[in-house]
């Protein structure tokens, strides 16, 4: 089996679990491929031994997993190198909350055993893509989404006025320090800290959330994830910021931003044992309640 492993920060957790992940997988006499910074990262500030193994820089189909080392940020970034290559992801949880990074560090030999030998299922996950009028070259290489797209204000601190169409339809303008629109996936991470509804992930929806509206009756929107969403912003300052996950650029007010689905999906391995709902219940701790 061939196998890419990718990360993006060290910390106390990650000595033990690259230790246990590659044993394992020397064990199970894996080809195994560390992306180039972070085997950089791991064995030049942190003097970690990994066994002379391989390096990549970019993906292709030829891989059979990709190991994810860190929390949910860590396969945001993930997915800017797997693309549309169908590679399935799965993620080992170094991080905090961890919605989508679900090992936890004391079952990575168990767990892993479990998908090398074919005992794991895929949650299909969508995306989003975005063009923009004129088109914006920070936004040609990587313009996806797995969470959410957002756009707010810059340098102000006074509103913006997002005018949003659905399918070339007028809904409304939005005073506001923003917009996100959210997947399924995303629903339980910005989109839900401002109010948003949490979405299952096989549900074929989108979600538009306000960021502190002024329009008091503004609420979040779901929407088929068939729907063109076209979004023009006005303000006292020339730009705003748009952000596509984690990954932010700046706009001008000129700039009309087109939202879709994309053309591919992201495979998100899950356990034979785990649910969305059992996530849902412990990720936000639900029912924890002596009365229950």
């Amino acid at each position: 089996m061939k196998i890419a492993i990718y990360g993006q920060f060290y910390n106390s957790n990650t000595t033990f679990c690259i230790a246990t992940l590659l044993d394992f997988l020397k064990s199970k006499k894996a080809e195994v491929y560390v992306e180039h910074s972070f085997f950089e990262m791991l064995q030049n500030e942190h003097n970690i031994n990994l066994y002379n193994f391989d390096t990549f820089t970019t993906l292709d189909n030829s891989y059979d997993l990709l190991i994810s080392i860190g929390g949910d940020g860590t396969i945001l970034r993930a997915i800017t190198h797997v693309r549309d290559c169908n590679i399935p992801i799965v993620g080992i949880n170094t991080g905090r909350l961890g919605f989508l990074a679900t090992i936890q560090t004391d079952e990575i030999e168990n767990a892993l055993n479990n998908i090398l030998i074919g005992n794991y299922k895929i949650s299909e996950r969508i995306l989003l893509s975005v063009t923009t009028e004129p088109e914006n070259k920070d936004l040609i290489e990587t313009s996806f989404a797995l969470n959410e797209v957002a756009v707010s204000r810059k340098n102000t601190t006074s509103m913006i006025t997002v005018e949003t169409h659905l399918d070339d339809e007028y809904l409304t303008s939005y005073w506001s320090d923003g917009l996100i629109i959210s997947t399924p996936t995303g629903s339980t991470g910005y989109s839900l800290s401002c109010g948003g509804p949490v979405i299952m992930p096989e549900a074929h929806n989108l979600v538009i959330t306000p960021i502190a509206p002024h329009n008091l009756n503004a609420r979040p929107l779901v929407i088929s994830d068939d729907t063109k969403i076209q979004l023009k912003v006005d303000g006292r300052e020339d730009h705003y910021l748009i952000s596509l996950d984690s990954r932010i650029t700046t706009l001008h007010n000129s700039t009309v931003v087109t939202i879709k689905k994309a053309p591919f999906t992201i495979k998100m391995v899950e356990l034979v044992h785990e649910s969305f709902i059992t996530t849902l219940r412990k990720k936000l701790l639900w029912g924890e309640d002596k009365r229950n």
